[in-house]
C-alpha cells in the first residue's frame, strides 16, 4: 500500500511539474519574440594567430584565434577560436570550437554571447562556404539569443573571407536600457 501511495504522489508531482513548465514556457513566449535578422561579415584571416598545427591521417588540424566583424542587424565583433580540420581526402575544411560575440542585436545592447556549437564547412575545390552559428549562451547584457546561417560570398583583395548571414534572434519584447549607476 505504501508503494502505491508513493507511486501516486510521484505521478502527481510529475503532472504538476509539467503543467508548471508549460505555463512558464507560455509566459516566456509572451515576453520574448523571434525577429528576423540579416547582414554581412568579414573573417579577418590577415590577423589570424596560429597556435598549433598537427598532421593527421586525413590532412591537418589547426588551432587558431581569429576575428570576425559583423554588420547589419547583428553588429559587432566575434573572437573566434576554431579547431580547423582540413580533410584532404574529401577536399573539405571543417571549423568547430568556441566564439564570443560582442556588439548589438537590432540596436539592443551591448550584449556578449557565446557559441560552442557552430560549424563551418568549406569545399576546398569550389570555395563554397556554409555555416551555422548559435549565439545562445548569454555572458552579459540583455537577454538575446541568435541562430544564424552563414554563406560565403567571396574574398577581399587582402585574402579575408566575406559572408552574408540570415537568421533569427529571440529578444525581450521591450528591453529596458541598462542603467546600473
Amino acid at each position: 500500500m505504501i508503494a502505491l501511495v508513493q507511486r501516486l504522489v510521484c505521478t502527481l508531482v510529475l503532472l504538476l511539474a509539467s503543467v508548471g513548465s508549460a505555463q512558464a514556457q507560455e509566459m516566456a513566449d509572451h515576453f520574448y519574440e523571434w525577429k528576423d535578422v540579416s547582414g554581412t561579415g568579414i573573417h579577418h584571416f590577415d590577423t589570424s594567430l596560429l597556435w598549433k598545427e598537427i598532421p593527421s591521417p586525413r590532412g591537418v588540424v589547426q588551432y587558431t584565434t581569429d576575428t570576425v566583424e559583423l554588420f547589419g542587424d547583428v553588429e559587432g565583433r566575434i573572437l573566434y577560436q576554431p579547431v580547423t580540420r582540413i580533410l584532404l581526402d574529401t577536399n573539405t575544411l571543417i571549423n568547430r570550437g568556441n566564439q564570443v560575440f560582442s556588439g548589438t542585436v537590432l540596436g539592443v545592447g551591448p550584449v556578449m554571447l557565446h557559441d560552442d556549437q557552430f560549424r563551418f564547412e568549406v569545399d576546398l575545390v569550389t570555395g563554397a562556404t556554409t555555416g551555422k552559428v548559435w549565439l545562445t549562451n548569454r555572458i552579459a547584457g540583455p537577454l538575446v539569443r541568435c541562430q544564424l546561417d552563414i554563406v560565403g560570398t567571396g574574398m577581399t583583395p587582402e585574402g579575408n573571407a566575406l559572408v552574408d548571414y540570415t537568421g533569427k534572434c529571440r529578444m525581450f519584447r521591450n528591453p529596458a536600457p541598462i542603467n546600473r549607476w
